[in-house]
Order: C-alpha cells, then structure tokens, then sequence
C-alpha cells in the first residue's frame, strides 16, 4: 500500500514534552532537529555532556507516568522551552542555565520512590534517542489502530513518542522494511531496527494517569514493538501529506 506523512513530532526534553509539526529539515546522520536536545539525569545516574547515554541514566515515563502529560514548546531561536501540563503551572525557562527551575517544576509529579531528578545535561550536536546511534522513529497510523483494536478504546499517538507517523498502509507493514531504505518526501532513510516499548506507553498523555495495558495488547502479536528506528542517509525537507516510497 501506498503511505504519507500524517503527523510530525519533537521533543526537546527527553520524556518531558512533545511538539508537533507541520515541516521539518532533516540532516544525514542526525536526529530529528529539536529532538531530544536536553535529557534529565537522576541522581544516580552516571551521565554527563561528554556522550551518549543509555535511558537508565534519565529520569523517563516509564518510572515517571506523570511526565507523559508534558506538551512542550521549543523557541529555538531564543533559546528557550516552555511547558505545559495538567496539574503544574506553565513553565518558560532555558534548559542550558535553569536546569534547577524544570527539576523544581516537576517535583510534584515525580515518584518519590525512584532516583530523583538531578541535572540537565545535552551533549552539543547528538540528540538523546534511545539508539547508541543517531536516529529518527517512524510509526504506522495502521499498526496504531490494530492497537487500539485490541486494547478496546481509542488511544493518542502521543503514547509512543515516535517523531514521523505514516498512514494509508498495513498493520505492522514498517517490520517489512528493516535493513531496507525508505522514501519521504526528500528524505532518504535506512530502516534499522524495531523500537521495544516500555511501561511509559501505559499512561495516558492528557493525564499522565496509567490506564492502558498497551504491552500486554502487544505480546498478543508476540512481541512488544512498536514502531521503527531509522538513520537518515539523505536530509530534506519533510512535510505533512509527502509520500512514503519503499525499496
């Protein structure tokens, strides 16, 4: 089946916020610009500016449900970020110097029984995915509905935290393209692996409240992935409505 671009999505602070869309320029060799640029270290994490790092070292959804609830806003030009959520005031800072203002921001809506958040950190030039490498996430509006399906109610694509969304084609269609090069639009990207999923898609993104047992509607198929990692080989320009093409 044919596909396109649906939606588009950044977020700025790794697990603390999305932002969509509606065009992007990607780089060969680089994440998503404006994803994952800043990530959370807790306190006994081991991460600092010199490098990647594994998501343990973070504070993240899936110890943390309530940050699910984040929407975020990135003036890149100025600097700064703000957020919004639910149960927390509006919260306009730069994550480079006031670090300490986000940290105190969600205090709140952090469990008190796991590591608490310490510092932002951001290593210049490489966002913070989960991949060791440089990565774009790719989802499948089908696969998302096969979900819902399932699981019986409606769910947001907001759960899965993925940055392209595709529609007009199968249901889990995207594991069909790994090791292979895909299309859109100007972009040209190498399909790397299958992203695995954690509890952080069990909280609902309007409430940050656990409500849906997505990894276990998952295991139904006999696995937990959703969704699909990607490199980019050749950078362009994305918009919404470009067309997927499929080696």
């Amino acid at each position: 089946m044919s596909g396109a671009v649906s939606s588009l999505w950044r977020h700025p602070i790794k697990s603390h916020g999305r932002e969509a869309l509606a065009a992007v320029t990607l780089e060969a060799g680089k994440t998503m610009p404006g994803d994952r640029v800043w990530a959370v270290a807790h306190d006994a994490s081991r991460a600092d500016a010199s490098a990647w790092a594994p998501c343990t070292n973070f504070s993240i959804g899936s110890k943390a449900p309530g940050l699910m609830a984040i929407d975020a806003r990135l003036d890149a030009a100025g600097g700064t970020v703000t957020l919004t959520h639910p149960d927390l005031p509006p919260l306009t800072f730069d994550p480079d110097r006031e670090g300490a203002r986000l940290i105190a921001w969600t205090r709140p809506i952090m469990p008190p029984e796991r590591a608490a958040s310490a510092r932002v950190v951001r290593v210049p030039g490489r966002g913070m995915t989960d991949t060791d490498y440089p990565s774009v996430s790719i989802g499948n509006r089908a696969t998302h509905r096969a979900i819902e399906a399932r699981i019986g109610h409606a769910l947001s694509e907001k759960r899965w935290r993925l940055n392209i969304w595709l529609d007009g084609l199968d249901p889990w269609e995207e594991f069909d393209w790994l090791g292979r090069e895909i299309g859109i639009g100007e972009v040209r990207l190498r399909v790397r692996e299958r992203i695995r999923r954690c509890q952080a898609t069990t909280a609902n993104p309007e409430t940050g409240a656990r409500d849906a047992d997505t990894l276990a509607a998952l295991s139904g198929w006999g696995h937990q992935d959703m969704g699909v990692y990607a490199e980019v080989l050749r950078g362009g320009r994305l918009v919404l409505g470009d067309a997927l093409e499929v080696d």
